[in-house]
């Protein structure tokens, strides 16, 4: 509700705290607030038959929205630390060997937290023009929590470096651990 606001042009030296009433009902002229009195705002009533009666205030409505706020940044937060925090399974290129104009052999370290389940890393291969030339999915068995593997890729185009792209623990079910 927009209380009704009108300010006397001609400040009141006399008297800075005095309302002064209109001849219109309802409506409030102040004294002007450059001369340093407090100024008083008198509310307007709204007619009720046009606007309706005041809506109580609903405290379980906040309670809610805030409870509702709190379970997103919850949620928001868990994400980003499932996706932005420490990884259960790292690699690292520890070595690559161009063998010939068709293949690179690639050394790479795989270190995981669960080292009882096996894991699949890729490994790329890229040419001098910055392309991926060839591209390898290797099955790292269970084992130790840090294991070294080499494997040789083949490649469509002279390879200039060979890489490890990334591991992870979803091993496709045409690469089996039997």
């Amino acid at each position: 509700m927009t209380p009704a606001v009108l300010l006397n042009p001609e400040p009141c030296w006399s008297e800075p705290d005095r309302l002064l009433r209109h001849s219109q009902p309802n409506v409030v002229h102040h004294c002007s607030p450059r001369v340093g009195g407090r100024v008083k705002v008198a509310e307007r009533a709204l007619p009720e038959g046009r606007y309706g009666t005041k809506k109580a205030p609903r405290p379980w409505l906040r309670w809610s929205l805030l409870g509702v706020a709190l379970l997103v940044g919850l949620a928001v937060t868990f994400i980003g630390y499932r996706n932005l925090g420490t990884k259960p399974i790292e690699s690292k290129q520890t070595s690559f060997v161009i063998v010939d104009d068709g293949s690179v052999k690639v050394t790479f370290e795989v270190s995981r937290d669960t080292p009882e389940r096996p894991a699949v890393c890729i490994i790329r291969a890229r040419s001098k023009d910055g392309d991926e030339a060839g591209r390898r999915e290797v099955l790292v068995p269970p084992g130790n929590s840090i294991v070294r593997e080499t494997t040789l890729l083949h490649t469509s185009k002279p390879p200039v470096t060979g890489e490890v792209f990334g591991c992870s623990y979803q091993v496709p079910a045409y690469l089996s651990t039997t």
